[in-house]
């Protein structure tokens, strides 16, 4: 009888959109799989409201950030509307190597990226239920202007452009619907055969 061991963690990308609720998702998902670890990204935009330093993001100034391109510190960035975002390489190596699951939760043009250096990772693209609930939602913010708006839905437009690139597509409709079916997801690549090493 052989036993089964993962060869080493999951790197789960969820991208979508602005406004399609990738927040969202991922912290009702991170409360339903409190094993998954959350990958904090860096930003140089301006914190919202009830956002914390270290959990939410790491906030940056952008010499900061244009610093840590320069010293190859992140395995993906990307300029999107006016601010810069990535993602910090080292915590998100030693965590796969550590045989645990993490979460990116990303822009379309930084999940590509990643796509490049991890191969095997999982990737859902998260869409809305309709363009215009898309835009409804990103109004309810209440942190857009006319013009950032239309900018913001303009790239949107653009980034639907990127479907192909991923393995899984996830409606989000409902919260709670949408984070059952990236947990089965989940589930389904953890028993997949190439993905385990097989052992007396």
């Amino acid at each position: 009888m052989k036993a089964a061991y993962q060869k080493e963690g999951l790197l789960i990308v969820v991208s979508g959109p602005s406004g399609v609720g990738k927040g969202t998702v991922c912290s009702a998902l991170r409360k339903r799989m409190p094993e998954l670890t959350y990958s904090v990204s860096a930003t140089t935009r301006a914190p919202r409201e009830g956002e914390k330093e270290g959990v939410n993001y790491f906030f940056k100034t952008v010499p900061e950030f244009k610093k840590m391109i320069e010293n190859d510190e992140l395995i993906e960035w990307a300029q999107y509307v006016g601010n810069y975002y990535g993602t910090p390489r080292r915590f998100v190596e030693e965590t796969l190597k550590e045989g645990k699951d993490i979460l990116l939760e990303i822009e379309v043009q930084g999940a590509l990226q990643v796509k490049q250096r991890f191969p095997d990772g999982i990737f859902v693209f998260l869409l809305p239920p309709t363009m215009e609930e898309l835009k409804k939602r990103i109004l309810y913010r209440g942190t857009e202007t006319e013009e950032s708006l239309a900018s913001r839905l303009g790239v949107a437009e653009d980034e639907f452009k990127h479907i192909h690139h991923y393995d899984y597509v996830v409606i989000n409709d409902v919260v709670e619907q949408a984070c059952e079916r990236i947990q089965a997801i989940i589930t389904a690549e953890h028993c997949r055969k190439d993905r385990l090493i097989l052992s007396d």
